[in-house]
């Protein structure tokens, strides 16, 4: 049979246009040439904001004052669960130094970036996970300076439970700044006077391009584009489960793909028909959002075997991948493209997404292929070096010239020509490549 689309998506999840890259490279330019004069007036414009822009330590206070102590308790057991599992990724990582031969001294060393700018979006919803995810991972790592960003609008400051994650996940500075002009402080030192090394942190269209024009001045998590999930389920899987799974990730935007590929008609066409109640079910923008993306980008993949539903899963490489099927462990040894996966009906997007402990700042579009998702590593750089004796000095001088007058390089190789010459006088050495002769 091979793969039938029992839903097939109408739309596709385009990538940036150019009206969007037009705007976001025209915003840069005039914020990076009028400086924080800049960054201010752009606030002004876009978010009706005029007030701090680098926050004061009161903003933390009250911010705490203002949350209840339940929602001030689920911060913290985001942040321990995100801190912990940052911190084993830390940890799994080593410094070593090897003699790879006789006087040769080889090793690496991990030293974390100077500073980290973390976005934490703060538009239609509250992203204090986010805060968490970003910001916390990058203090795990070791970063030792840490400003993170978020918009305020009109008379409001930055969301309360935001700043209060973002405190209690050790942030250094914090900006009340949105957009495009938050992403070109972060970058460009804006009102802290540290440019950041990377930038992490989720946001629309205009802040993934604003990073991705960046990109190269200062390093970044990921590629983003619109959230996207795929469930892979068997004619195990609760279809109510399911349905509910991917109307709950399609409300991210009605730009947000959700796709089923699974081995069960019967549980294909189930799903397909609650659909649109369980979409109903959701209030207001979340609802619209929904509707909108499972009827533009909504799929429902048929396949014969677990096999071929694995090879759907690695070619679309989603960012969220859930399994409900039996042997779990199969599928995780199996699978290959994903930004996280989550396994068993016990476990959904939504968990990883607040508080369950793996980052949520994922790759899409096909990035998963390559790469993984925001993790403490990404806030270290592996930093290799070497030393070695003369007689060791002696073996490597030889080859390294020779290679380097094969690719016609002679300056390299007459830097290794010159140590021979001064380490061991009135020695004779080949040093011409055989190809050359």
């Amino acid at each position: 049979m091979g793969e039938v689309y029992l839903k097939k998506a109408s739309g596709s999840a385009a990538a940036t246009d150019s009206k969007t890259a037009e705007i976001v490279a025209g915003m840069l330019a005039d914020l990076e040439a009028g400086g924080e004069d800049a960054a201010r007036e752009t606030a002004h414009k876009l978010d009706g904001w005029t007030g701090d822009i680098l926050v004061p330590e009161d903003w933390f206070r009250d911010a705490e004052k203002r949350l209840s102590a339940t929602v001030k308790d689920d911060i913290a057991y985001a942040h321990k669960r995100v801190r912990d599992f940052a911190q084993h990724q830390r940890d799994s990582q080593q410094e070593f130094e090897v003699e790879l031969l006789d006087g040769l001294v080889t090793g690496q060393r991990l030293v974390p970036v100077n500073t980290a700018g973390c976005y934490v979006p703060g538009g239609r919803y509250a992203h204090a996970a986010s805060a968490i995810m970003s910001v916390c991972t990058a203090k795990t790592a070791g970063v030792e300076n840490v400003i993170a960003t978020s918009p305020a609008k009109g008379e409001d400051r930055v969301h309360p439970a935001i700043l209060y994650a973002m405190k209690l996940s050790g942030a250094d500075h914090v900006l009340s700044l949105g957009g495009v002009q938050g992403v070109a402080a972060l970058t460009f030192g804006h009102f802290t006077g540290h440019p950041a090394d990377i930038i992490v942190g989720p946001g629309n269209s205009f802040v993934a391009e604003a990073k991705r024009m960046l990109f190269g001045r200062v390093g970044i998590d990921v590629f983003a584009g619109p959230t996207e999930s795929m469930v892979a389920a068997d004619e195990t899987a609760d279809p109510k489960v399911v349905a509910m799974d991917l109307a709950g990730q399609a409300e991210h935007g009605p730009d947000s793909p959700v796709w089923l590929v699974t081995t069960s008609r019967r549980l294909g066409e189930v799903v397909i028909e609650m659909m649109p109640d369980v979409i109903k079910s959701l209030p207001g923008l979340s609802g619209e959002s929904a509707a909108a993306a499972w009827r533009d980008h909504g799929e429902v993949i048929l396949v014969d075997s677990r096999e071929e539903a694995c090879a759907v899963c690695d070619r679309y490489a989603p960012e969220h991948l859930q399994v409900q099927a039996d042997d779990l462990g199969w599928w995780l040894r199996s699978l290959k493209n994903y930004g996280s996966l989550f396994l068993g009906e016990e476990t959904t997007v939504a968990f990883g997404d607040k508080c369950s402990g793996p980052n949520h700042i994922l790759p899409t579009r096909g990035a998963g292929r390559y790469s993984g998702g925001l993790n403490a590593q990404k806030f270290i750089k592996v930093l290799t070096y070497q030393r070695m004796t003369r007689d060791a000095s002696k073996g490597v001088a030889q080859v390294a010239s020779r290679i380097s007058r094969l690719e016609g390089m002679e300056g390299h190789a007459k830097t290794g020509d010159i140590r021979l010459e001064k380490y061991f006088p009135g020695e004779v050495f080949d040093l011409a490549p055989e190809a050359l002769r």
